[in-house]
């Protein structure tokens, strides 16, 4: 639990590091002010990862919504700057039930909605006015939980798996952090920016209590997600 706590600190630490040292370089390539807005929108696959460990398989969930980006130089052949979001997104978990009793089959899965609101580093190299960029966004974001929902089937009253004490616990810890990074790709054209990008989010901190009366130790989100954004130019 020791080395858990540590890794989240040195994580997020280092995320923010990149995050304000990467902005801060502008003093030294060739400035560029270049503010964009849009919107965006995915499919992600969900998972959270438990501790005491139960089984689960993916749950596919969605996220969609808006995009501000400033670019604020080209550092050699690297085009750097700064994005947030505010994004809605649905994650949760899905339990996987190997042995399912005869006559009565047995489903559970958690519907947890999130206000998120990623802190990126964009890093782009390729054509800076029209035509095609590889881009990398890291780092840290925090969410708000906004609603949850179970979805039970089946009579549980003798259940086939170990570990039960998540069905019925609402969640004790609505506000979440973690880090965030993607790969993508940009097509700049006259019509605006259409970005493709695949996203991997790693939460470092629990929606359950984790002390040592707690049956929980670990309680963190795992993300990955495939999105569309689509950008325009405000200030060049």
């Amino acid at each position: 639990m020791y080395l858990i706590k540590r890794f989240k600190k040195i994580i997020g630490c280092l995320s923010l590091l990149f995050l304000f040292s990467t902005v801060s370089k502008a003093q030294v390539g060739e400035h560029r002010h270049l503010f964009s807005i849009g919107v965006n929108g995915g499919m992600s696959l969900n998972s959270v990862d438990f501790s005491p460990k139960i089984k689960l398989s993916q749950m596919m969930g969605y996220t969609g919504g808006f995009t501000a980006r400033y670019i604020s130089e080209k550092y050699f052949a690297m085009i750097c700057g700064a994005q947030i979001e505010v994004n809605y997104s649905l994650r949760g978990w899905k339990e996987e039930i190997e042995e399912q009793p005869v006559d009565n089959h047995l489903a559970y899965t958690r519907n947890m909605s999130y206000i998120e609101i990623p802190f990126l580093a964009h890093l782009a190299f390729g054509k800076e006015h029209r035509g095609a960029q590889v881009f990398i966004n890291l780092g840290p974001q925090i969410g708000f939980l906004l609603t949850e929902k179970e979805e039970i089937e089946g009579d549980w009253s003798n259940p086939p798996i170990p570990i039960v004490e998540q069905h019925g616990k609402k969640i004790d810890k609505k506000f979440e952090y973690g880090i965030t990074g993607g790969l993508g790709v940009e097509l700049k054209t006259n019509a605006g920016n259409f970005l493709l990008e695949g996203r991997y989010y790693f939460g470092l901190s629990d929606f359950y209590n984790n002390t040592k009366k707690d049956f929980f130790s670990r309680s963190a989100h795992s993300v990955i997600s495939v999105r569309l954004s689509y950008l325009w130019d405000l200030v060049k």
